[in-house]
């Protein structure tokens, strides 16, 4: 019998799908081998603020186990909006919010509503790694435009100018980045904007590490003149809060593309549980009955450990890490060792079990690079930058 698959199927590969190949291993070594140390994934080690998790609880035991509204239940909507609107100074309400199970699935919302075959999505890259997939399972070709490892991985007015065509739909761009930490300027930010209005092009703005930026307020594109109505934005509460596993993530835009996202969410997952939205709720709180403020201290956690990361790792001849300006991840320059991205993750995992992500899977401009993340605890840290010193010094 011969197996026949949908064309989608081919759509939702490619590099960024096998990207994790090596990740897939290390977290099934890790099951049974304690001095595995994972540094590919941004799951952080930090737990969820307690009194999240006991809403939780209190609306489980109230019996909050039914349907609830499909675009999210209005309290939780509200909450969002309400902090949106706070940072960006424009007026939104909860027709704008759409809940979603997490920040990915706020961007296949938004790409499955703005795009379709023949259109075409630009994103500057390195870009995360799904965003591949996300973009082609609409029929859309993903244009890539270069944010070279010389340039700091900094967005190129004239890259972005040139890769626009008469095709040309959305603007895909995340800040701060994943996989590089830089988090866009105000300059960068009003040149994309400017390249929007210019072309009359949408936005997708992901901000899901915005409330993980180091030492600067986030800036979001829909705060700028004329964005708010061309600009859905996607966030959520799994890096701010520790809350991956709840899968709460959002898509903030203009109503008329929000009546669409409920649309689509009516055929595909008809609502969220209510017990979790309850909870995001108090994640989104202030004061005592809140935990708003947990996402500064968790923020405050990764700057440290990244400066603990960069201050061992920049010390190996041969390493040379890229500063983040937020997230949880940094950019590591293996190109002085002589091997190959692939060559320095495989290796690093085969001699040492640390597991980090080859970053050429995030686009050209990340070649000679890997990825790893510092959303492990301190004493784990310091061994795996230890380990990868070891591994360095011997095969160079």
């Amino acid at each position: 019998m011969t197996m026949r698959f949908s064309p989608l199927v081919a759509r939702i590969a490619g590099e960024g799908a096998a990207a994790w190949a090596l990740h897939s291993r290390a977290t099934q070594a890790a099951e049974t081998d304690p001095d595995v140390i994972i540094m590919s994934v941004g799951d952080p080690d930090l737990e969820t603020p307690q009194i999240v998790k006991d809403a939780a609880i209190r609306a489980l035991q109230e019996n909050d186990t039914h349907y609830t509204t499909v675009a999210g239940v209005s309290p939780l909507r509200v909450a969002v909006a309400r902090r949106f609107s706070e940072q960006t100074g424009v007026p939104y309400g909860l027709e704008n919010v759409m809940i979603t199970p997490g920040t990915q699935s706020a961007l296949f919302f938004s790409s499955m509503c703005l795009a379709g075959p023949g259109d075409e999505i630009l994103a500057p890259e390195p870009m995360y790694v799904t965003y591949e997939a996300t973009v082609q399972v609409t029929g859309a070709k993903l244009v890539r435009a270069p944010q070279p490892a010389e340039n700091g991985f900094r967005p190129i007015e004239q890259a972005m100018a040139e890769a626009i065509t008469p095709k040309t739909r959305v603007i895909l761009i995340t800040t701060p980045n994943n996989p590089t930490g830089v988090a866009l300027t105000h300059a960068e930010l009003s040149m994309i904007a400017d390249l929007a209005r210019e072309h009359d092009l949408w936005v997708i703005s992901d901000e899901v590490y915005g409330r993980t930026l180091f030492g600067r307020e986030h800036v979001s594109i829909a705060a700028l003149p004329g964005m708010a109505e061309r600009t859905v934005t996607v966030a959520g509460l799994s890096k701010s809060h520790a809350m991956t596993g709840w899968r709460i993530g959002w898509a903030i835009g203009p109503r008329e593309l929000v009546a669409h996202f409920d649309n689509l969410a009516l055929c595909m997952l008809y609502g969220l549980p209510g017990f979790t939205q309850t909870a995001a709720v108090v994640a989104l709180a202030d004061g005592p009955d809140g935990a708003w403020d947990a996402a500064d201290g968790m923020r405050d956690i990764y700057q440290r450990r990244c400066r603990l990361a960069l201050s061992a790792l920049n010390q190996i001849s041969g390493l040379s890490c890229v500063e983040p300006e937020g997230g949880m991840f940094a950019m590591m320059d293996v190109r002085g060792t002589g091997m190959s991205a692939a060559e320095f993750a495989n290796g690093l995992f085969e001699a040492e079990k640390v597991s980090v992500l080859d970053a050429t899977a995030f686009g050209p401009s990340a070649q000679g690079h890997v990825r790893l993340s510092f959303a492990i605890a301190d004493d784990r840290l310091e061994e795996a930058c230890a380990r990868i010193g070891r591994f360095v010094r011997g095969r160079t």
